[in-house]
């Protein structure tokens, strides 16, 4: 009896400790429920149970965020029925796009929102079957909206068509200097193959670019992420000039060191600017030609006085010569020093009218102002004085140099002068024409030519620097128009100035100054 009650009190203790075990394990697989469940509440992507038909059996709360639907209202919905009809086509005909690895369906697709939009989504799906039956139980999905991302692949892709298509030579590079990409236009001008680019940036650009690039442009864009400026690459039938964007990569997938180079042919460009200085130059060589025809009895007077004082001066030498055959040649030195000095007056009056014609491409440099202001005077100087109107210039001693080409300067002057005269010829009371300089800035000075003719009528001042306009019935028109070329090629201004009440006409022509020697230090 006593072992019965022991055998029944240790069947009761097994059981009792079998049910702890079973309440221990429920509540444990209780709370794994519930953490799944929490899991799929709180994630960003939809989690969905759906029957072979495809009706939703479950739909996690990110169906309120994605679509706008409350999860309770898909219980019962088809999602086939909200599929875009050819996305679900693709489905059903397991359409290439329909993606399968390792029991798992991958799909990209459009699935309509509430509000009657459709939304990307990228569903990954896996179907749960019955063990031993192999029939289809349900179908567990899980979607994510990924049109940020398709819009984003979608804009690359343009990008990378534009840039394949462009007519600039684009190239990307890395940290070792090896081109791993050339877009078409790149693989022409460097002779590149389709794929497998191994180029180097030797390979394309010459070779003062290439040390331009490694001093200068790489450091540069590795410090403030871009650069621009004119470089020139190698081409088939020589070096091309380019104008370049270097720019580094920058983005979360992006290695470092890389960038990228974009040239712009700009060979047709600068030949037309060559072409242009070319034609300008002409322009400028024929106005010199037609100013120097008027220059004709200027050059005469410049040429007959210095020739007319050697001739008298040989002409008193032979009178010498001939009271006194025993002359000695001592008594000679004199007339002959004259001469000398007429004979070198005489060359430099001819060097300087033969720069003045001279053709010849236009090259600033630092220069006295106050020598190409005598210059111009000098040439000027016989008509002003035909015309009984009074030449005055004055220009301060601490004027400093002026970047510019002296005889294109020295054109400029001459036109505006001879305009002036023939303003003031005009005016019965005009006395004359003043030239004055003053430092107008820091690195500036400032010419102006004045005169006391009527002025410019305010409807001609905005174009009076057009080319062919002429306030005379005889003028070409190209005068101001060429000086004002000039001095933009100089890197100056030229200006006609606002009138006054005093009448007349003031033009300046502002040039850059070259900068003033620093200061000696102060010592204590």
């Amino acid at each position: 009896m006593a072992d019965d009650r022991g055998q029944l009190a240790a069947r009761c203790a097994a059981l009792e400790a079998e049910n702890r075990r079973l309440r221990n394990s429920t509540q444990r697989l209780q709370g794994e429920r519930d953490h799944y469940q929490w899991l799929a509440e709180s994630t960003t992507d939809l989690i969905s149970r759906h029957a072979r038909d495809g009706t939703f059996l479950y739909a996690s709360r990110a169906a309120r965020d994605l679509l706008g639907y409350e999860p309770e209202a898909l219980i019962g919905v088809s999602a086939y029925d909200l599929f875009h009809p050819a996305d679900l086509a693709d489905l059903l005909n397991k359409s290439p796009r329909v993606y399968y690895h390792a029991g798992f369906y991958q799909q990209t697709y459009r699935f309509r929102a509430r509000d009657g939009h459709y939304v990307w989504f990228e569903t990954t799906s896996r179907t749960r079957r019955d063990p031993a039956t192999g029939e289809l139980l349900d179908i567990l999905c899980v979607s994510r909206d990924v049109s940020r991302r398709l819009r984003a692949e979608a804009n690359r892709e343009r990008l990378a068509r534009v840039v394949e298509s462009t007519t600039d030579h684009v190239l990307f590079m890395d940290d070792r200097e090896r081109l791993f990409y050339a877009n078409e236009a790149a693989r022409r001008l460097l002779r590149l193959p389709r794929e497998g680019v191994t180029a180097r940036l030797a390979d394309a650009y010459t070779e003062g670019s290439l040390g331009e690039l490694r001093d200068i442009v790489l450091p540069a864009v590795a410090r403030y992420g871009s650069w621009s400026g004119e470089l020139a690459m190698r081409g088939p039938s020589g070096p091309v000039p380019v104008l370049s964007v270097v720019m580094t990569h920058r983005g979360p997938a992006t290695e470092p060191g890389h960038v990228s180079l974009l040239n712009r042919d700009i060979g047709l460009h600068k030949a037309a600017e060559a072409q242009a200085r070319r034609h300008q130059e002409q322009i400028a060589h024929a106005n010199r030609l037609a100013t120097t025809g008027e220059f004709a009895s200027n050059i005469a007077h410049e040429l007959n006085q210095p020739l007319g004082a050697i001739a008298n001066y040989a002409s008193g030498a032979l009178l010498k010569l001939d009271a006194n055959p025993d002359l000695p040649a001592e008594a000679l030195r004199l007339p002959l020093s004259r001469i000398s000095e007429q004979v070198a007056r005489l060359a430099e009056r001819l060097r300087h009218i033969r720069a003045f014609v001279r053709k010849g491409q236009t090259r600033p440099r630092p220069i006295t102002l106050l020598e190409v202001v005598d210059a111009a005077c000098r040439l000027c100087e016989w008509q002003f004085q035909q015309a009984s109107i009074s030449l005055e210039h004055h220009l301060p001693e601490a004027l400093p140099r002026v970047v510019a080409d002296p005889v294109a300067l020295e054109q400029v002057l001459v036109n505006l002068l001879l305009n002036a005269l023939e303003a003031s010829r005009e005016q019965p009371d005009a006395e004359r024409v003043s030239l004055r300089a003053r430092q107008s800035g820091r690195r500036e000075v400032t010419l102006t030519v004045s005169d006391q003719g009527p002025g410019v009528p305010a409807a001609e001042a905005g174009r009076i620097f057009a080319p062919f306009h002429s306030g005379r019935p005889e003028g070409l028109g190209m005068g101001l128009a060429i000086s004002h070329s000039l001095m933009e090629a100089m890197g100056g201004d030229l200006r006609l100035l606002p009138a006054t009440g005093s009448g007349g006409a003031t033009f300046a022509a502002t040039l850059l100054a070259e900068p003033a020697p620093p200061a000696p230090a102060r010592h204590p």
